[in-house]
């Protein structure tokens, strides 16, 4: 198994962060190896919720389903993959900090086959791809203008 957990602290306020990423096809703007995201089910956001995203991932393409296991609004957000050949689940605290919001995200992914072969090589690229793309998301919200 290998589990990541990073947070980093946005200036914006938390109901901003949480409706940017809690639509996942927002995704596409910030994370780096995402190619695709769609939303497969109807009706407001909330625990059911799933989305098919395509990823790619130490140069080989991923097709994914994620559903939505826990949503309290401007509080948690976790979904697991229900379609994978690498089980994940990807949980999102929010919690106000001086200055905004802090974020913290936890992946816990479980390779198998070829992907367990090189855990230790995606462990790795994980805690690269949480850092650079936490980044491009502390920025890309904070130098977008505040909702009137």
């Amino acid at each position: 198994m290998i589990r990541n957990e990073k947070s980093i602290i946005i200036d914006r306020p938390i109901e901003e962060v949480f409706a940017y990423v809690g639509d996942l096809r927002n995704g596409l703007q910030w994370q780096s190896n995402l190619l695709d995201v769609r939303r497969t089910t109807e009706g407001p956001l909330g625990i059911g919720t799933q989305y098919t995203a395509v990823r790619k991932l130490m140069g080989r393409k991923m097709q994914y389903t994620v559903e939505f296991v826990a949503y309290e609004p401007n509080k948690t957000l976790t979904f697991r993959s229900t379609s994978s050949s690498m089980p994940m689940e990807t949980s999102h605290r929010f919690e106000s900090a001086a200055g905004g919001t802090r974020l913290t995200i936890v992946i816990e992914m479980h390779p198998g086959g070829f992907m367990g072969l090189a855990e230790p090589l995606l462990a790795a690229n994980l805690r690269r791809w949480m850092e650079d793309n936490l980044g491009t998301l502390k920025d890309l919200l904070e130098s977008r203008e505040l909702a009137a």
